[in-house]
């Protein structure tokens, strides 16, 4: 089932910019953002003797994971975590140091499919665009309880949404005697606060679920504390891949890249002592997309943007 609704974005470009670090005998790999397991599954069976550690926080797509990867035993490792608990993750198996760290950022094809997650704006869902479905708040919570302040602001912060004050004035005054809990009624309050004009240029729902799905999981939180620790934890010419569908994810890992990468000796120094160089190098010029041909095999790897790293130096 996994094959059928799963095509891992830029697969052999990934394998390619890690192969490197993960082809010697003992090579240690984790997938941060496991979902279904294919690109665990593909590094499996490209480097015979890595053993991947592979995170994730949705229950249903590490029992289909765990099934698709059970012919590689114990090389495949599975934890129930977001991917900012690599840290502990990698403590309980005794791993202080990793050869290659993969992110494949956002919504999984998984949730996507499943109508019942309520992801889509296209399709009428319960709203609950939870990606663990163990977790307690759900996209229905925040429209009933959040204050139209606070509305506002994480229209703002992670849909980077321009009518963020009519929505959320909106969803507020639609709420008192209608509360929200299904996508499609979502959509409709959304429509219909949305000039004619502006309804033309794009889905009106489109980024305010994807703020609302951020806000329920915590997602750029989590990416901010993961993305530090991986680095911390990658070994000597270790290797990462973050392969990012939307700005703000994308925005961040560039900035943390960029000062891994960059020189910290002050600019009147004679000299860079050997303390002051960059602990990681960029494997890719800016930000990779997908070619036309992925595109058109796969539409879900149109927005994608790809950054990597090596370690060349451990911090004292």
């Amino acid at each position: 089932m996994a094959d059928q609704i799963h095509t891992p974005v830029l697969l052999e470009r990934t394998l390619e910019l890690l192969a490197p670090s993960l082809g010697a005998p003992g090579a240690v790999a984790v997938d941060c953002t496991l979902g279904m397991g294919g690109h665990t599954e593909a590094l499996l069976t490209r480097f015979p003797e890595l053993t991947v550690v592979g995170l994730d926080r949705d229950t249903e797509a590490l029992e289909i994971a765990g099934e698709r990867l059970r012919p590689f035993g114990q090389r495949a490792r599975l934890v129930h975590t977001t991917y900012d608990g690599i840290g502990e993750a990698l403590d309980g198996l005794g791993l202080a140091t990793v050869d290659g760290v993969l992110f494949d950022l956002g919504v999984s094809s998984l949730q996507l499919d499943r109508v019942e997650r309520g992801f889509s704006y296209s399709k009428d869902a319960p709203l609950d665009m939870r990606m663990d479905p163990t977790s307690a708040v759900t996209a229905e919570t925040i429209l009933a309880e959040y204050p139209e302040s606070e509305l506002r602001r994480i229209f703002y912060q992670y849909g980077e949404e321009k009518l963020a004050p009519r929505y959320a004035r909106r969803i507020v005054e639609h709420r008192v005697d209608n509360p929200l809990t299904r996508s499609g009624e979502l959509v409709d309050v959304l429509v219909a606060a949305t000039p004619m004009a502006l309804q033309r240029a794009g889905h009106p729902a489109k980024r305010v679920f994807q703020a609302l799905r951020i806000e329920v999981n915590g997602e750029l939180a989590s990416l901010e504390a993961a993305v530090p620790v991986a680095l911390d934890r990658l070994g000597d010419s270790g290797r990462i891949v973050v392969l990012a569908y939307q700005s703000l994810e994308d925005r961040f890992v560039k900035r943390e890249l960029a000062a891994r990468t960059t020189s910290t000796a002050p600019q009147d120094l004679p000299i860079e002592l050997p303390e002051h160089r960059p602990e990681f190098r960029l494997l890719v010029r800016g930000a990779e997309l997908a070619s036309a041909d992925e595109i058109d095999r796969n539409p879900r790897a149109k927005p994608v943007r790809l950054r990597a790293a090596e370690r060349i130096r451990r911090s004292a």
